[in-house]
């Protein structure tokens, strides 16, 4: 196959495109704008593959997006180019409903007029897969406030509630995707997944910050008391699933993804904290400088995905625990601290966002 990925020089989308380049024979072209959050030296692994190619483009520009479908032939789309940081979407909304809504939808056309143009076998065969988050389901009870809120979980069939800029603009897009197979027969699929962690993660996410924050002895924010649940997925499990649904997937259908690891805010910092002790010992435990700060405006309680369709239906299960997982980002960190001061000169030094006027 050769697969079109877009925002490729993303967090999950460079994880996707190396796990394609390392264990299959397809070929991929990377598709990025190359935002703050994009970067190609997340790639570097890959770039000297005859099965790779990069082509710097926005996917809200129309003309340019046809060049590349007619010139290097994809078989299949996954698309993962988006804002992603609530933080941001709250302080900026515009660029979400630009890039997740209108860019989608151009992608979609763009994708579409090139399908309609393809052979019956490859027409039949093309795939147009949708990366979304969990984040379109709003959030879920919490234990706090019931005993029985702990069996509520995520499933495909969840009912939209989006809570903040981003995830509506998300969740408007996942629409969109929809729209265009039940009303074109455009063949597409959907995935909706927890909360990523792991290399190459962009410094203003909860891990990488705390583990950047820590180490240069500076506070680690937590958002009102900590106790927001989250389901911690490895962003390389993440890869392994989205391969699985573009190539085993059935079109139409919406697959969530998550990793089975359901754990409050404080006690992830908690965790990092513990095995930055053992690996890079300080003269005081780096617990010492976590610092309770205002909640993000709108701030979902509670995210937890059933992602039992996915294993049933196409074999994919998570390998790492969040322990093993984490373990393992934290020593990236700390090899790659380089990469971690080139990604943020200019851009981002890790000050507060979202903090609606």
């Amino acid at each position: 196959m050769k697969i079109l990925v877009t925002g490729g020089a993303g967090f999950i989308g460079s994880a996707v495109i190396r796990h394609i380049i390392a264990t299959t024979q397809d070929s991929v072209i990377n598709l990025d704008k190359l935002t703050y959050a994009g970067n190609l030296e997340s790639l570097l692994e890959v770039s000297s593959s005859s099965r790779y190619a990069f082509e710097q483009v926005d996917i809200c520009n129309r003309q340019a997006l046809d060049k590349v479908f007619q010139q290097h032939q994809p078989d299949a789309v996954m698309h993962l180019a988006a804002e992603s940081h609530v933080d941001r979407s709250i302080d900026g909304p515009a660029e979400f409903i630009q890039t997740n809504i209108v860019g989608t939808y151009t992608l979609l056309e763009a994708a579409r007029a090139y399908w309609n143009a393809l052979d019956p076998e490859r027409k039949q065969a093309f795939r147009f897969h949708h990366i979304s988050t969990d984040e379109v389901y709003g959030d879920l009870p919490h234990p706090s406030d019931q005993a029985t809120a702990t069996e509520h979980l995520f499933t495909e069939t969840t009912a939209y509630q989006p809570s903040s800029p981003y995830s509506a603009s998300k969740a408007s897009s996942d629409h969109l995707v929809r729209a265009w197979l039940r009303t074109y027969g455009f063949p597409t699929l959907i995935t909706n997944c927890s909360n990523n962690y792991g290399p190459y993660h962009f410094p203003e996410k909860l891990i990488p910050l705390v583990i950047l924050n820590a180490l240069e002895g500076k506070p680690l924010p937590i958002y009102g008391k900590g106790d927001q649940i989250r389901d911690w997925l490895y962003v390389k499990d993440h890869a392994k699933a989205l391969y699985s649904v573009v190539t085993q997937g059935k079109v139409g259908e919406t697959y969530n993804i998550g990793g089975h690891n359901e754990l409050q805010n404080i006690e992830v910092v908690q965790a990092i904290c513990k095995i930055l002790d053992e690996l890079v010992p300080s003269s005081q435990s780096y617990s010492s400088l976590i610092t309770y700060v205002s909640d993000r405006p709108g701030h979902d309680r509670r995210y937890a995905i059933d992602a039992s369709k996915i294993a049933q239906e196409l074999g994919w299960k998570p390998q790492e625990t969040f322990e093993s997982g984490l373990r393992k980002t934290i020593k990236w960190y700390l090899a790659n601290q380089h990469w971690c001061q080139r990604v943020q000169d200019g851009s981002y030094q890790r000050e507060r966002l979202g903090v609606a006027q």
